[in-house]
């Protein structure tokens, strides 16, 4: 006689795949809408908000202890991102790095880490807001050059169309690795494709920008496609080196916050500059 009892099936959860798009696609609607409605208030503060998360993320890998740094990354990167967006002035910015080093002083100062740690938690105390709310404040910035939301469109499709499409042909095609001691997977190959779709999506968009020509469609697909692959590896070094597997935790099947504007945090500054000193924005 079999004693033994019998389990019932293992629930399987999403796939890799599947859970990534059923986090996503909800979001999308809302998203949407933020970027092409009025008023531009919502957009802001949902950039904010991704900058708050994303700062808090840079300071949990980098200045993992205590957990009052952490706040102080959010609440920086936020405060330098306001500077940024709301001010615009060479006064105020200037005012909000000189705090921002003041800050990062003390707080080394003040903590009972090892001395031979605190040039690496002051750099990251005072670096890591400039990262965070100077790159991701262009992504709120964008949405005011006309048509509204059209260039953040083309941002997002600078990053993503790039790093979806180096995904799918490094698998078919990459052999010559890129950066193999930051992202193994990473092809030369990747990357063209990456770039391609990069210029092939910019030269789509450009036909409903106005002062976008093919031209610079074809220029800011190279200099955007090139800008978001770089800051992925920009976030994998940050990844690799506090031997993390993601930024956080916040967005499930994808991780945190800049894991997923990694690149989005390097296009949106390249498509600003492009649009504000090229097209006159």
């Amino acid at each position: 006689m079999n004693d033994a009892i019998e389990q019932p099936p293992m629930k399987k959860g999403l796939s890799g795949t599947a859970l990534r798009v059923a986090t996503i696609v909800p979001l999308v609607p809302l998203i949407l809408w933020m970027m092409f409605a009025e008023p531009r208030l919502p957009w802001r503060v949902f950039i904010f908000t991704c900058i708050a998360i994303a700062g808090y993320e840079v300071m949990a890998m980098k200045v993992p202890t205590p957990y009052g740094l952490r706040i102080w990354g959010a609440g920086t990167s936020v405060l330098f991102a306001y500077a940024i967006i709301f001010i615009g002035t060479t006064t105020a910015v200037y005012g909000v790095v000189l705090l921002i080093t003041v800050g990062a002083m003390a707080w080394s100062l003040l903590q009972e880490d090892p001395l031979h740690d605190a040039s690496s938690r002051i750099g990251w105390l005072l670096g890591g807001p400039i990262y965070v709310g100077g790159s991701l404040a262009a992504v709120a910035l964008v949405r005011d050059f006309p048509p509204t939301g059209g260039w953040v469109l083309l941002a997002m499709a600078l990053a993503w169309g790039s790093d979806t499409s180096a995904y799918f042909v490094g698998r078919k095609f990459g052999k010559t690795k890129l950066a193999p001691r930051i992202s193994p997977k990473k092809t030369l190959e990747g990357a063209a494709g990456g770039l391609a779709a990069s210029v092939g999506l910019a030269v789509i968009i450009s036909f409903f920008l106005p002062k976008f020509g093919v031209l610079d469609a074809i220029a800011l697909g190279i200099l955007g496609g090139a800008a978001g692959q770089g800051g992925d590896l920009w976030v994998s070094v940050l990844k690799r080196s506090s031997g993390v597997k993601d930024s956080g935790g916040i967005l499930p099947g994808h991780g945190g916050i800049l894991d997923r504007a990694d690149a989005l945090a390097f296009t949106a500054p390249a498509t600003w500059a492009y649009g504000h000193f090229i097209a006159g924005f």
